[in-house]
């Protein structure tokens, strides 16, 4: 039996909202919420993150490479493993940021510009990767898997440089900032 668009249509705007819900609270969370009254704690988090977004990039990875390897139980355990690094790192960047607020980076120089292209590079794809990641896998949870190869191969490199640029980000703060 084959999936029609008005079959789609329910579940993409249920990804839809929720893509957007996301974002809209975490741009509130981190630019519009004041953070003086909320309890400190958890600096440990951003390397927590950081982390998680690596083990994120390296699960996108193997994943890619084990589905060109023609390993499709492979190449869905990496995937799903990648998800979920990037679901506990979403959880972790909201615990940090609603105790934290916004980061600032001190740096100066040449590493000023780099640092902000990277991170507003950073922050515009992961709004753009959240609701292509979770429709990827609606194609294939769906078994639409013609549907799933099309927009993976725009979802894979965009997944993959907000989880490698979200380690960047976590290493220009470590290494620029006072």
């Amino acid at each position: 039996m084959s999936t029609t668009a008005s079959d789609n249509r329910k579940p993409l705007t249920i990804i839809g909202a929720i893509s957007a819900l996301a974002l809209t609270f975490l741009v509130w969370l981190i630019y519009f919420r004041d953070p003086a009254g909320a309890a400190g704690g958890f600096a440990y988090l951003p390397a927590v993150n950081a982390t998680l977004n690596g083990l994120s990039a390296i699960c996108i990875a193997l994943g890619v490479s084990s589905i060109r390897a023609g390993q499709r139980q492979t190449h869905q355990r990496y995937m799903q493993a990648a998800f979920v690094f990037s679901t506990l790192f979403l959880v972790s960047y909201i615990v940090y940021h609603s105790t934290h607020g916004d980061t600032r980076f001190t740096g100066v120089g040449w590493i000023r510009p780099v640092y902000f292209f990277v991170l507003i590079s950073h922050i515009v794809l992961s709004a753009v990767a959240l609701p292509l990641v979770l429709t990827t896998f609606y194609f294939s949870w769906s078994g639409q898997f013609a549907r799933h190869r099309a927009l993976a191969r725009w979802t894979f490199p965009l997944w993959m440089y907000v989880s490698v640029t979200g380690v960047a980000i976590f290493l220009l703060l470590k290494g620029f900032s006072a």
